[in-house]
């Protein structure tokens, strides 16, 4: 657990406020509790406060130093209404609607973000993915340095049984589903940047496919030995090997039998799937097979961290991911 153990302690060293929009679940409660006792961040809580207090009552928790938020009766919530308003009106939203939207947690916990009243948020634990991503770009927006918001999941594999050690980063495996060539290529960038975020590692990426090296020949092969010129020529001093099988990606001497010249040889630490349906099913494969800890998903590609939560999340993948989502924001 080195690389999260690394997390935690770079969080506790320069925290962050992190808004959380579902304040009444009992796993964001506990995390959030948790999150304040280690002193990973400052927490808000978004939700009616009565049932917040009534949750954490039945959790037998203190919300001290928690901050609690209703949207709806929020001093705030002028200025917000008119800040997505404006965000918004060239859409077509009305005064109306922008008022109707700003009582929603979800819309509330971006707009902090995007004011600077929060330095990120997390969802996901009761919202999906796809209303998380789609408030996120329409609120805080994708950074100006890249072309494409996708995801990665942070794999741990800290077991004694792996013969891969310490995280992993996994993309795009939760939002960006058939990408062509050159959102391939910025997939792959945006991951070497996380990489370096939480890894504090140089990014080793490989591209991964069913070919290695011109062992076959389709276009679904094309478009990785594409995506993967495009990230040389974009970032030349990048460590990377594409196309390959994961076999040659993660197993030293495979990588020596099968990639002539390779640059990962055989220790990638950050994986890019072809698609969405290899990344999803890629990662819960490591996850529930290999068991691996996956944290995620995380996005990548936006102006400020907001991240997602898989709605079967425990509080301890809600703690995960309020780190991540704090050392993000430093």
């Amino acid at each position: 657990m080195k690389a999260l153990n690394n997390i935690f302690a770079r969080a506790s060293e320069n925290p962050k406020k992190i808004v959380l929009a579902e304040g009444e679940d009992p796993r964001i409660i506990t995390a959030a509790v948790q999150c304040v006792a280690k002193g990973l961040a400052e927490i808000t809580l978004l939700g009616e406060p009565q049932r917040i207090a009534l949750q954490a009552k039945k959790l037998n928790l203190t919300l001290h130093n928690i901050t609690i938020i209703d949207p709806q009766n929020s001093p705030e919530k002028k200025r917000y209404t008119e800040q997505l308003f404006q965000l918004r009106k060239a859409k077509g939203m009305s005064q109306q609607q922008a008022c109707e939207l700003t009582d929603e947690p979800l819309y509330y916990a971006q707009l902090m973000v995007h004011l600077g009243d929060a330095d990120g948020s997390v969802a996901g634990a009761v919202y999906t993915t796809g209303d998380t991503v789609r408030t996120a770009l329409q609120i805080i927006g994708k950074a100006e340095s890249t072309k494409i918001v996708s995801s990665f999941f942070l794999m741990m594999m800290c077991q004694p049984f792996h013969d891969v050690q310490g995280g992993i980063i996994f993309s795009d495996c939760a939002l960006v589903i058939d990408p062509d060539a050159e959102q391939l290529a910025e997939i792959a960038l945006s991951a070497a940047k996380s990489a370096v975020t939480l890894l504090q590692e140089s990014p080793r990426i490989a591209m991964l496919s069913f070919s290695t090296n011109g062992s076959a020949k389709h276009p679904a092969v094309d478009k990785v030995i594409a995506a993967t010129a495009l990230v040389k020529q974009a970032q030349p001093d990048l460590i990377i090997d594409g196309e390959v099988q994961l076999d040659a990606a993660i197993v030293p001497e495979i990588a020596a039998k099968k990639v002539a010249n390779s640059q990962v040889k055989g220790r990638a630490n950050v994986l890019i799937f072809p698609s969405l349906e290899a990344g999803n099913i890629g990662y819960k494969l490591a996850e529930r097979i290999g068991k691996a800890q996956a944290i995620g998903p995380i996005l990548q590609g936006l102006k400020k961290p907001a991240n997602d939560l898989s709605r079967g999340c425990s509080a301890s993948d809600v703690l995960n991911v309020i780190a991540i989502t704090v050392v993000q924001a430093q």
